[in-house]
């Protein structure tokens, strides 16, 4: 599984208009479940969102994480970041999930987010999504979690 966290002051998701998802400071999460991923992958990922020490304390020291600021997660699903740029032009997405795979956990991911933290939006699996954003710092952290 892979993630790309970026720390935001605001973000939200827009679907045909419509926002469906939206946090004042905290994590913008942009997930990708990749092949052989498992529900366990994903809390291994989660626990290590939850406790990244990307915030600033009082110092300015990025010494805080997103529970210790209380800060908002919006989680979206992203096929992309698994992208084969390698040979071509043309990125290959062998490297995500199956559609039926990454779906089931995308939302697992999620039930386990909204258990374990106070502020969890989403964007919708497969849809067509706007995100938009307001980069804090920037901070910008990639991650990638194997069983």
């Amino acid at each position: 599984m892979m993630a790309l966290l970026q720390r935001v002051s605001e973000a939200r998701v827009v679907i045909e208009g419509d926002t469906v998802g939206a946090i004042g400071p905290g994590l913008l999460v942009l997930l990708c479940a990749e092949p052989g991923d498992t529900e366990a992958v994903g809390d291994k990922m989660l626990a290590k969102i939850l406790k990244l020490r990307i915030f600033g304390d009082d110092a300015g020291k990025m010494n805080r994480s997103v529970q210790d600021v209380g800060g908002g997660l919006l989680l979206v699903s992203q096929f992309t970041l698994a992208a084969d740029t390698r040979s071509g032009n043309r990125p290959g997405f062998t490297g995500a999930a199956p559609p039926a795979l990454g779906e089931a956990l995308y939302e697992a991911f999620v039930r386990s987010a909204r258990n374990q933290h106070p502020v969890v939006q989403t964007g919708r699996f497969g849809a067509d999504m706007q995100v938009h954003l307001v980069n804090d710092g920037p901070v910008t952290i990639p991650l990638k979690m194997a069983g």
